[in-house]
């Protein structure tokens, strides 16, 4: 599930790989010798599905006399390309109507046993985003998250209890950061109101089929540790279903802000109330997010619904739609709504083509918004009040 995955970052071990016996063909045949241990998805990056990890990756042999530190290391990265088209770019900041770019171009090494474990995810990486300004891969590192992303040392002090520091992946919403960790290329309304990577220290507990993270960050990069957030999450119906509720806020107000974590974002909190099921080939993931700045007297409400549909081991095909209005008169807004008092939905659709470790995803998506703000919507003069959008991402996961 989803949500769990992000709850325990990483706490699955490769260790714990399952072994698979071959079945006797016939009762006077010679008993078949048990077969290789079944490989084991590395625990992390997490991923939403479609896409699945490689689940053999390429190890390195732990170096005599530091196995606590080094240990075995997992190799795996991604490398995909987008060619995306798009209606009614908007001039400023110097959208286009077309791009053409790598999305993703990641290594991953990570060490998943043992007391001390760590993970380091590095390269180059874009976010596009519908509604907003595409930004290209070679431009994106410098303006948010830099070489390395996501990184971190875990310390591991029962099956159940684990605590890791670095830069962390949010525990705020229901889809991940990168392209290929979700079940649709571009990210959506909701997404792009929630912190995305945060510097800070976390703990994770996890009993039977109750989760629970609280940390500690400088909540959306903004080098002020001075949020808190949670998640809690509890899972029933035979693991069918999972129900989570994340929240985040600050600890006090802050003057501070810069281009990736502005005023707003810095003085404001978010929640979030999802659930996810899992039926047959069917996984439906609704979930409801609320932000709020009493300082700025803004605050939004918002929902989406994701869904995917699994045809066979080859063919899945995805869909979301989403609803976020907001509300108040401060010209300060969380760097999404097209002006204070404005609101939106998106529909986006997405099939997966994926053998073995590599994939194909074409997408169709549409914004629509009101009571925008002029000069602040899409278009040419900043007036249109939608988009359409097409795009063709491929890629491989090693």
């Amino acid at each position: 599930m989803k949500n769990l995955t992000k709850l325990f970052l990483g706490t699955v071990s490769v260790a714990g790989m399952l072994g698979i016996a071959a079945p006797a063909i016939a009762q006077e045949a010679a008993a078949a010798p048990p077969a290789a241990p079944a490989p084991a998805p590395v625990a992390m990056p997490a991923m939403s599905g479609p896409l699945t990890n490689n689940p053999a990756p390429f190890s390195l042999d732990s170096v005599p006399g530091l196995d606590d530190i080094l240990g075995k290391v997992y190799v795996s990265g991604v490398v995909t390309g987008m060619v995306m088209g798009q209606s009614n770019a908007h001039e400023f900041p110097g959208d286009r109507d077309g791009y053409m770019d790598l999305t993703n171009g990641m290594a991953v090494l990570q060490k998943t046993d043992g007391w001390f474990q760590w993970y380091v995810q590095a390269g180059a990486y874009s976010y596009p985003t519908l509604g907003v300004p595409y930004t290209n891969s070679s431009t994106t590192g410098a303006v948010t998250f830099g070489a390395v992303p996501q990184g971190w040392a875990k310390v591991v002090l029962s099956d159940s209890f684990n605590v890791i520091a670095g830069e962390l992946p949010t525990l705020i919403g229901d889809e991940y950061a990168f392209t290929y960790e979700n079940m649709n290329v571009e990210r959506g309304l909701l997404w792009a109101q929630e912190p995305l990577v945060s510097r800070g220290v976390q703990a994770n507990y996890a009993s039977g089929p109750f989760s629970v993270s609280l940390a500690w960050t400088d909540g959306y990069y903004s080098n002020r540790y001075s949020e808190i957030s949670g998640l809690v999450s509890y899972a029933f119906n035979g693991g069918a279903d999972t129900v989570a509720v994340a929240a985040e806020g600050q600890l006090g107000h802050t003057d501070y802000g810069n281009a990736g974590s502005t005023l707003f974002q810095n003085n404001s909190s978010i929640y979030n109330f999802i659930w996810t099921h899992t039926s047959g080939n069917w996984t439906i993931s609704p979930y409801f997010q609320y932000t709020n700045s009493d300082r700025y007297h803004n605050d939004s409400t918002g929902g989406a619904i994701l869904v995917t549909y699994a045809f066979n081991d080859f063919w899945k095909l995805s869909g979301r739609f989403e609803y976020v209005g907001s509300s108040g008169n401060s010209p300060i807004s969380n760097g999404f709504f097209y002006g204070p008092g404005s609101n939106a939905f998106t529909f986006t659709i997405t099939p997966t083509w994926q053998y073995k470790r590599f994939f194909v995803r074409p997408e169709l998506s549409y914004v629509s918004a009101s009571s925008t703000t002029p000069g602040a919507a899409l278009g040419q003069f900043g007036t249109d009040t939608d988009q359409f959008r097409g795009l063709i991402e491929t890629g491989i996961l090693f």
